[in-house]
């Protein structure tokens, strides 16, 4: 039977999209103390280089000055860049934290959903330092995994198939977090490789002594019921403290996201056709930029209203 780790491995491991790793190559530089690049997201399961590439740079310690401080209390910091590879304009967003902080956070332990159930879903390591980072991020990956599947026990029926379980879970982490996402959601991200994700509940399942039956599809976790009703009630105060957490950090994303004004530009350009042109003092000051930007949207729209 192949272990959880080395089914993180394997997949961590597997030759990358080249546009991935070469925007990997130019990300370090504008790093401190960069030691590991993942990259993840849907343009990793789709290839639609349209659209924003999603990456997390691990780093050895935290960023200087106060944005590093900002960052010990409410990880990750998040920033926005374009890079032309090839003669055409890449972009990508951003998160960062430290290794340590990426290392602890996967365990499922804490307030925070967002990174376990991130790095339960395919993901690719395309840049890092060395043998040892490389092992300390397999480990995490693997541990995301556990942390997970645990989670979905509960959340899930008494028995279905593995689809079942994983589609409980992602429904409950969207609706503990500050995110809008469209009905069905999940079952896009299971669709891309499902066999993936039977196997992989399978494989922590087995290490964490929770499968019970699996037969033509259907398994069963096995769960006293004091076990159920404490993974519950763990559940039960991450949703509840899901929502304030996720604002904590949009509060604080809106004073330290580099590249914001770019971003929210690009944003806007593409989904309503009305191009922000993005001056100095904007790109400085993207919280008391957006009334005036926001004023040109609702103008725009309303005199292509008034052509119609």
């Amino acid at each position: 039977m192949t272990s959880v780790a080395d089914l993180a491995a394997t997949e961590l491991r597997a030759p990358a999209p080249p546009h991935a790793v070469a925007y990997a190559a130019r990300l370090v530089d504008k790093f401190e103390s960069p030691v590991a690049v993942l990259f993840y997201g849907s343009v990793l399961r789709t290839g639609d280089l349209d659209g924003v590439m999603d990456f997390y740079v691990l780093t050895d310690r935290p960023r200087s000055g106060w944005r590093g401080l900002a960052g010990r209390v409410l990880w990750p910091d998040v920033s926005y860049h374009e890079v032309e590879l090839d003669g055409r304009v890449l972009r990508a967003k951003v998160a960062s934290m430290t290794l340590a902080q990426f290392a602890d956070a996967v365990r499922g332990k804490g307030a925070d959903t967002t990174i376990w159930t991130r790095f339960v879903q395919p993901s690719a390591l395309v840049w890092s330092t060395g043998p040892a980072v490389e092992a300390t991020v397999i480990a995490a990956v693997a541990q995301a995994a556990r942390a997970a599947t645990r989670f979905a026990a509960a959340l899930g029926p008494d028995e279905g198939p593995p689809e079942a379980y994983w589609s409980a879970l992602f429904q409950q982490t969207y609706a503990a977090e500050f995110r809008v996402e469209k009905g069905g959601r999940e079952r896009s991200i299971l669709a891309y490789d499902m066999p993936r994700y039977d196997r992989l509940l399978l494989a922590c399942w087995r290490e964490e002594g929770l499968l019970s039956e699996a037969s033509q599809g259907v398994i069963s976790p096995k769960l006293t019921l004091a076990d159920r009703k404490a993974i519950n009630a763990a559940w039960r105060l991450r949703r509840r403290l899901g929502k304030p957490l996720n604002v904590a950090r949009l509060i604080k994303a809106a004073f330290t996201f580099e590249g914001a004004a770019r971003y929210a530009a690009w944003k806007i350009e593409r989904h309503t056709g009305v191009a922000v042109p993005l001056t100095p003092w904007r790109e400085k000051h993207p919280v008391l930029a957006a009334p005036g930007v926001l004023w040109r949207l609702w103008r725009a729209q309303n005199a292509k209203k008034a052509e119609a």
